[in-house]
């Protein structure tokens, strides 16, 4: 089981984490140099399999096994009337996913990765962000724990997604604490909010973040953020202590992980984002952190939904990078 070293939120600071392997990158690019192609003709895919390789520390990287995870999470700030849906659907999702019935379940088949469902106390929701913190920090913790332990640490690449009606509010509360702007910066649709319905959601999310202005990232989490919220920094962290990279899904998904970034960007070094999402404020939000999405399908569904779909770039950045010839085995003339 999966526990991160960490007394307190803030703690994550000194966390003692592994670093990229540059070596087994350097290997991984002077292979791709020596391939069955021009020079940078493959394009991203080179680029990919040198960011495998240099974390899972071989220049000869494979995907045998991938995992998604999903979290479930229900939230207090639904009481301002900010989501279009009754928080009942998120259990009724959550049972959906447990019957095979969800998109995420077949891009997941698809894609041949195993899905695991965590749903994170769906009869308890969070405190209203307007009112008082989400969590106290023992409660942020003990979901940034769970989210840990759901991590396998024998898995090539880590998916990651969530479910949670109102989360789009608490994503946008996330991204605009750790990146600044203005509310309406961030606020999107989500499940299918009207005009009137993204203004109430931008006077809430605006209102919650100057509540809790001041606070630590990391504090941010807790008084913003929902469990599966934490859960997904939870996960991200242990699969960075085993070396195994992740692919962030949509919005809801990065801006979860927003806290982290803000605290240190290098915690995401090993982070991909599998898409752009058609919220708004997520090409605002992936270009705060550095970071360009693998695909732009014009997709918002969540569940990791993008990043299952973005796998197969993956395993076929690597069948190249694994599978090609070199100019010498092949006896082709190089340049």
């Amino acid at each position: 089981m999966n526990t991160l070293p960490l007394a307190s939120l803030d703690a994550v600071r000194s966390l003692d984490l592994p670093a990229y392997d540059s070596a087994a990158a350097e290997a991984a690019t002077a292979r791709q140099k020596e391939l069955t192609k021009p020079p940078g003709s493959l394009g991203r895919l080179e680029e990919l399999a040198a960011f495998m390789a240099g974390w899972r520390g071989t220049d000869r990287p494979r995907i045998d096994k991938a995992q998604v995870l999903v979290f479930a999470g229900n939230h207090g700030v639904c009481a301002q009337g900010v989501n279009p849906f009754p928080q009942e659907v998120t259990a009724q999702m959550v049972a959906n996913f447990a019957a095979g019935g969800a998109a995420i379940n077949q891009l997941s088949k698809a894609a041949g990765a195993d899905l695991d469902v965590i749903a994170l106390d769906l009869d308890r929701p969070t405190h209203d962000f307007t009112t008082g913190p989400a969590m106290d920090e023992a409660e942020c913790l003990d979901a940034l724990q769970r989210g840990a332990a759901a991590v396998d640490r024998s898995a090539d690449i880590l998916l990651l997604g969530e479910m949670g009606i109102g989360n789009s509010t608490i994503a946008a509360a996330l991204a605009m604490a750790a990146f600044g702007g203005t509310a309406p910066d961030w606020v999107g649709p989500g499940t299918g909010s009207d005009a009137d319905g993204m203004s109430l959601k931008a006077r809430v999310v605006a209102a919650g973040v100057e509540k809790h202005s001041g606070l630590s990232s990391m504090m941010q989490l807790a008084a913003l953020g929902g469990r599966e919220q934490a859960a997904l920094c939870g996960a991200v962290l242990a699969a960075r202590m085993a070396r195994i990279p992740v692919l962030l899904d949509g919005f809801i998904c990065t801006a979860a992980v927003a806290p982290l970034a803000a605290t240190d960007a290098e915690l995401l070094a090993h982070c991909l984002i599998a898409h752009q999402s058609r919220e708004p404020g997520h090409r605002k939000l992936a270009e705060a952190m550095g970071k360009t999405p693998l695909l732009d399908m014009g997709m918002a569904l969540g569940e990791g939904s993008g990043a299952a779909l973005a796998l197969p770039i993956l395993k076929g950045a690597l069948a190249c990078h694994n599978g090609m010839a070199t100019f010498a085995e092949a006896g082709v003339s190089g340049a």
